[in-house]
């Protein structure tokens, strides 16, 4: 009251006195230097109007501020002020900036920490101890001296308050899980749900997010990013300081003019000693410290993506004095000052610091990425990563960039094949095929990655091996439309699916986080799944208000169970239910997930994409020792996208790395190179210790010993290899004749793909 609205308790919520003390303040200045706000007016403002500093709205400021006073007693509106006014470092009312700066509840709080909490309001950046001390310490020592003429205070208490330190440090509560695309993703929901109350109502929101699997989420993603930039060699400095700033300025505000991204730190070389292998820097937040030659090796000069320049010999190769460029400490925990409060702020006791420090060279990724991890049988959300760096880029990439998922579309055209009676061993030619289009400059003439064709190939190891011509041919036969409507049925968005032959090879466009979900509707064995995050919403009281609906997967009568869930809520949970609907909070108690594809195919293209891991281009998921992985890599055009999809029976993880702005990522990367990598990092710890989980084997399923080269029944004696089928699909039992048949039985129609 004393700093901001000392007739508070007098005024009806507008002080004449301070609106003509600001009036003849803008008629001396031409300027509106203080807006004779009381304490009403400012809560006015606050809950209600923007802070544009304009006379339209001073004047609803002063109506609001008039009815807030013959609604509300004064000790509720000082309440509510005090909850509520901004104090700097993200810090909104008294309690929170007591936390904040002091560490403190309020009620410990000291007089010269009250005042100078006090004085922030009026300008929190401005008087803020932490920004600009000497400022705060004026604007605290100027309210104490208001206090006592108010008689408040007495002048000996005045006076110790005057005389004691600033003792403000930031006291920021430790983040525990790096998921900033997870916080925003859960923040924009619950905005959706609750509007600008989601911000001040105190809600409690727990999600789905497993906390362990999240931080190895994002450190997978962040690693993958680094390990593909590194293979394509040193961009160069990010900044050059010339040489007579450098000897006549502070390092640490030079350093200050380069932002920190998550672990990289700017440095600012100072020497090159080619002679001793090392070079030093100046490191935002460490100070002076010590790049060895060793952990610049890698960094050939960058000229394209498929060129880099000789492997350096000497760091002169790398970097010169006075270079900017960004490093890894590689002992943070040991570097960082304890109280740094944020990317503004420095130290100024260097002694604090160690002083042989030891980084090593690294450079902001390019390329960028995301990762996607679901609980198969529910779509809760257990790990999400949208991006290298969610500070330097909002866009999330998990749920916003529409990309083309190349060969991991082939799963779900080959789905549909199956359940359209094709088998693993049906037979196709992976031969070269051409395409002439009026629509098109030139034919169409699509090959494999390998450029090279192999023959006859059974679906089983066109999958495995992804050949793009049998995926051709087999679109073909399926039909486009028919193919759309199947995609559809899966509920796998199709408004971007392009209605040619082209769909087969994943020229449609799919977000990861669809992509992800159609994974897991194959992973859980056909059901339908519907991603989410939230699990649970309580307010202030601790009461919970939300519950993620319990989910069922259902084979039949859906409806009626679907309807008798819903008939068996309670009467009051229900009218509890028609309240939440007016945030859109409505749900039911249960969430019935209907089967959308047959699961004797389901659990024939598990055993499909198993093989990918085996035999394929996933063998390197081998690593993890497990017998219950299935998965497909993806590759675009020009490797512009590339992705990696694997799952067991619970897990469903889905990968991908491309530049924001579509271009190529190198000859030599594909999704095995690239995404895979990242998946297998993240499942590694999200399987630790899980037990095998494979789809159970539905009845209906035959083993059959075939001839690999025919795709029929393996005659007596002859070498084969056991196949599986759905009962009806299997190929027919051997007769007198099949048996003296050197074709193997084989169709007509087969032997038509064999040459066409």
């Amino acid at each position: 009251m004393a700093a901001e609205d000392a007739r508070f308790y007098e005024h009806f919520g507008v002080d004449i006195k301070g609106l003509a003390r600001a009036a003849i303040e803008l008629i001396s200045t031409g300027e509106i230097q203080s807006g004779g706000s009381t304490i009403t007016m400012q809560v006015a403002k606050n809950y209600f109007l923007s802070r544009d500093r304009t006379f339209i709205r001073k004047f609803n400021e002063i109506l609001l501020a008039l009815q807030i006073e013959r609604e509300l007693d004064k000790n509720r509106i000082l309440e509510l002020y005090l909850n509520k006014i901004y104090l700097g470092n993200r810090a909104y009312g008294i309690a929170a900036a007591a936390q904040v700066y002091y560490n403190k509840p309020v009620s410990e709080l000291s007089l010269a920490q009250m005042a100078m909490l006090a004085g922030l309001p009026k300008a929190p950046s401005a008087f803020n101890p932490l920004a600009n001390p000497d400022r705060a310490m004026v604007r605290r020592n100027w309210i104490l001296g208001r206090m006592q003429d108010l008689g408040y205070i007495t002048p000996d208490a005045r006076e110790l308050a005057v005389s004691a330190p600033i003792t403000a440090s930031y006291n920021s509560t430790e983040t525990e899980v790096d998921a900033d695309y997870v916080a925003e993703m859960a923040r924009s929901e619950m905005v959706r749900r609750f509007g600008e109350d989601a911000y001040t109502d105190g809600y409690t929101v727990t999600l789905t997010v497993d906390g362990r699997k999240q931080q190895v989420a994002t450190e997978a993603l962040r690693d993958g990013l680094e390990a593909y930039d590194r293979r394509h060699g040193f961009r160069g400095a990010i900044g050059q300081i010339d040489q007579e700033t450098l000897a006549t300025s502070e390092l640490s505000d030079l350093i200050l003019n380069y932002p920190r991204v998550e672990s990289l730190l700017p440095a600012i070389v100072k020497e090159v000693n080619d002679e001793a292998g090392e070079v030093s820097v100046h490191v935002r937040r460490i100070g002076p410290a010590i790049m060895p030659f060793e952990s610049m090796t890698w960094a050939r000069r960058y000229k394209t993506e498929n060129l880099t320049g000789p492997e350096p010999e000497k760091p002169s190769d790398v970097v010169s004095r006075g270079d900017v460029v960004y490093v890894r400490a590689q002992n943070p925990e040991k570097t960082t000052p304890e109280n740094e409060t944020d990317d503004t702020e420095t130290l100024n006791d260097e002694t604090a610091r160690p002083q042989t420090a030891t980084v090593t060279l690294a450079q902001i990724p390019r390329a960028e990425g995301a990762l996607i991890s679901l609980e198969a049988k529910t779509g809760a959300i257990e790990a999400l990563s949208g991006g290298y760096s969610f500070g330097q880029s909002k866009y999330n990439r998990a749920t916003q960039a529409r990309r083309q998922p190349g060969s991991t579309f082939k799963p779900f055209l080959y789905l549909s094949a199956l359940e359209s009676g094709m088998t693993p061993a049906t037979i196709y030619n992976d031969a070269p095929i051409v395409f002439d289009d009026s629509e098109l400059e030139t034919a169409w003439r699509p090959q494999n990655s390998s450029g090279q064709f192999y023959g006859p190939t059974r679906l089983r190891e066109a999958l495995y091996r992804s050949r793009n011509l049998v995926s051709i041919r087999l679109l073909r036969d399926l039909g486009i439309e028919n193919t759309l409507n199947y995609l559809a049925k899966l509920e796998i968005p199709t408004e971007n699916m392009p209605d040619d032959l082209s769909l087969s090879l994943g020229s449609g466009q799919l977000t990861p986080m669809e992509l992800a979900r159609g994974m897991a509707v194959i992973a859980n064995g056909g059901y339908d799944v519907e991603p989410y995050l939230i699990d649970t919403i309580s307010d202030f009281r601790g009461e919970t208000i939300y519950q993620a609906p319990k989910t069922i997967l259902c084979d039949e009568n859906c409806d009626e169970l679907a309807e008798q869930a819903t008939s068996g809520m309670e009467e009051g949970d229900a009218s509890a239910d028609e309240e939440s609907s007016e945030t859109g909070d409505q749900s039911p108690d249960v969430r019935v997930m209907r089967r959308l594809a047959d699961e004797r195919a389901v659990f024939i293209l598990h055993s499909m994409m198993q093989d990918v891991i085996r035999r394929g281009t996933g063998r390197r998921a081998l690593a993890l020792g497990r017998d219950d992985i299935a998965g497909k890599t993806g590759t675009t055009n020009e490797q512009k996208d590339t992705w990696f999809a694997g799952f067991n029976h619970e897990v469903a993880t889905t990968t991908w790395v491309g530049f924001d702005q579509p271009a190529p990522l190198g000859r030599r990367e594909f999704g095995a190179s690239t995404a895979l990598p990242i998946w297998l990092d993240y499942m590694e710890v999200a399987l630790e210790g899980a037990p095998s989980s494979l789809m159970p084997r539905p009845n209906g399923i035959v083993n059959i010993r075939i001839n690999p080269e025919t795709g029929q029944r393996a005659r007596p004696g002859e070498d084969g290899v056991f196949e599986v089928f759905r009962e009806e699909d299997a190929p027919p039992p051997l007769t007198s004749e099949t048996e003296n048949d050197g074709n193997g039985g084989s169709e007509e129609d087969d032997l038509s793909r064999r040459i066409f």
